[in-house]
């Protein structure tokens, strides 16, 4: 079948599974991805004027490597199935293109070719790929993760195993799987003397996606390492505290309620997760082709104007914890920002926000009409 997708037409697959089996796979629930990548590409071009290269480095029916190639980029399509390696091909012919395609494994091609852009796209965890990225590319590396309950904790041991951390299924689980992935690149960069900086980062449909500009001093690299540290969350009545660097330091109680039931989670990534203004630069790259555009500059406001803070908050899991109805949510956050604190949304979810007040001040802050 074919498929028209922000300005390109390709010849995709019929689907007939979900990328686990040998067929070239084709997911349409990834188009806000996509559109998020092209945006992406459009705004780092003009940060980094000397980026051309760019690499799709699982291509599968080259969508992506071929919305490069028509952004202007010298976009490479990789894979290692031969039926990809031919879809590739036509979909660029067919869309008067230019690109080079190679049947190969990425890993290969990364430790051998050099880069300025590497879009890691694989089904599952991104960590197998990690290495290579990491020890070629010269300026941005690109990364989505679809293994989100290994990431978030859900499925525990899995996620220790992939990302040499402890993660934590906690209210917060889609950040938690985001901060465990760009802990777990951010260690794997600073391998080859070099460092991390998100650009741009969000948990979204089930996948967590990071742009991470690449700085490369052993310095810069120290300086992402600085950024690691633990959370400490009270399963009881929900408290979390952070604390940086790599050894944790494990509360015995809840500060707040006394509770014995306080967990670990780490080393996470406790860092902004992305740059404000590069942010707002590719909210200003989303164009009117992209189909999923209204909702890409509705998650770009609300990533651009999220706090720092490492963790947030749902608001309907805490009022269910305290006993009493969920408020609108503006009127919720108003009243933090009424008594002093800062309070924003979080892209998570309809119902997650930020704020520097801890679970006791949200709580007396907010019970009151």
């Amino acid at each position: 079948m074919h498929v028209r997708e922000g300005g390109v037409e390709i010849e995709v697959p019929e689907q007939e599974s979900e990328g686990i089996d040998d067929a070239v796979f084709f997911n349409p629930v990834q188009e806000l991805n996509r559109d998020l990548t092209v945006a992406v590409l459009r705004a780092f071009g003009d940060r980094e004027e000397r980026a051309e290269t760019y690499l799709d480095a699982m291509a599968a029916s080259g969508i992506r490597g071929v919305r490069a190639a028509a952004e202007g980029w010298d976009a490479t399509l990789c894979d290692v199935d031969a039926d990809a390696i031919d879809l590739c091909e036509r979909n660029l012919a067919a869309n008067d293109l230019d690109g080079t395609v190679v049947q190969r494994g990425a890993n290969a091609l990364m430790h051998d070719d050099v880069f300025d852009v590497v879009d890691i796209d694989p089904f599952g965890t991104p960590m197998p790929f990690a290495d290579a990225a990491f020890a070629n590319t010269r300026d941005l590396v690109c990364v989505t993760a679809t293994d989100t309950a290994p990431l978030c904790g859900a499925h525990f041991d899995s996620g220790v195993r992939s990302y040499s951390a402890v993660p934590r299924n906690t209210e917060y689980h889609a950040e938690m799987g985001l901060r465990v992935l760009l802990s777990a690149l951010a260690r794997t960069a600073a391998r080859y003397d070099t460092g991390v900086v998100p650009l741009f980062s969000h948990a979204t449909n089930h996948y967590v996606r990071t742009y991470l500009e690449l700085e490369h001093r052993a310095t810069d690299a120290n300086a992402a390492i600085d950024e690691l540290g633990h959370v400490y969350h009270c399963e009881d009545c929900l408290y979390r505290e952070t604390e940086r660097g790599l050894i944790a330091d494990p509360l015995d109680d809840c500060p707040n309620c006394g509770g014995e039931r306080v967990v670990t989670a780490g080393p996470i990534w406790l860092g902004s997760v992305r740059d404000r203004e590069f942010v707002a630069d590719v909210r200003d790259a989303v164009s009117g082709d992209m189909g999923t555009a209204e909702n890409a500059r509705d998650l770009l406001e609300t990533v651009e104007h999220e706090l720092d803070q490492p963790t947030h908050y749902d608001q309907h899991r805490l009022c269910k914890e305290w006993g009493r109805p969920a408020a609108a949510m503006d009127d919720f956050l108003g009243k933090l920002r009424t008594a002093g604190y800062e309070a924003s949304r979080a892209h998570y979810s309809g119902t997650a926000f930020k704020t520097d007040a801890d679970v006791a001040a949200v709580r007396e802050v907010t019970e009151h009409e």
